[in-house]
């Protein structure tokens, strides 16, 4: 059902692919953000991607990035639909879950590795976390990146405090009838607060669906 695009080469797939969590978003974007990431991690090693979700993007990520490794996280909730999609494309390069709580947790490591992230990617999360969480998530990138590290960050944002499109205006409404504590980001803001933590935004990249991709990189 939902594997008609997803570029598998894996002749052993004996997972029922329209059981998968499925995220349409992700489906969308994927290939724009790819398109991107393969620019902007030409020279990189190691990935940690914060808020893998149902894990659609590493599996689409990883293969087409094969000269570097790339590990997820997320809460433990959502490892068993992160792990249900490795399972159904792997690649060598594509790595399991780590357990990560942005609430509670420092920045995960994995133990077969002693190779520090030269990148952080997070797609569609500033959005649905709590600004006091984004700051962590900032904090945390700064603390855990090297110089000349790279934090991307993906999803809809607000140019000099105003919305980009009706539609986002109503996306975040729905946000914040949910939660308060979410919403649309004003960009400015992220970038004062990256600013803060030793991290400058070197390039924005104008995506589909109203959204935008920002590359910082840690000076």
């Amino acid at each position: 059902m939902h594997d008609d695009n997803l570029d598998s080469d894996n002749p052993n797939n004996k997972v029922d692919i329209s059981a998968l969590p499925f995220s349409q978003a992700c489906e969308n974007n994927k290939q724009p953000i790819l398109e991107v990431l393969q620019s902007e991690l030409q020279g990189s090693n190691h990935v940690l991607e914060i808020g893998s979700g149902t894990g659609q993007h590493s599996v689409y990520f990883a293969p087409h990035l094969s000269h570097l490794k790339w590990q997820t996280s997320d809460v433990t909730g959502n490892h068993r639909h992160i792990i249900a999609w490795h399972n159904a494309y792997p690649a060598p390069n594509l790595y399991a879950p780590l357990a990560f709580d942005l609430s509670t947790d420092s920045v995960p490591v994995n133990s077969q590795f002693n190779l520090p992230y030269d990148v952080i990617f997070t797609a569609n999360t500033l959005h649905i976390i709590s600004w006091a969480l984004v700051e962590r998530l900032f904090a945390l990138a700064s603390d855990a990146l090297p110089v000349d590290g790279k934090l991307i960050v993906y999803g809809p944002f607000n140019e000099d405090g105003k919305y980009t499109s009706e539609g986002n205006q109503r996306f975040d409404a729905m946000l914040r009838a949910g939660n308060p504590d979410s919403g649309i980001r004003d960009k400015e803001d992220v970038v004062s607060l990256a600013n803060a933590h030793y991290l400058q935004l070197s390039k924005t990249y104008v995506m589909p669906a109203n959204n935008q991709l920002l590359v910082f990189r840690k000076n």
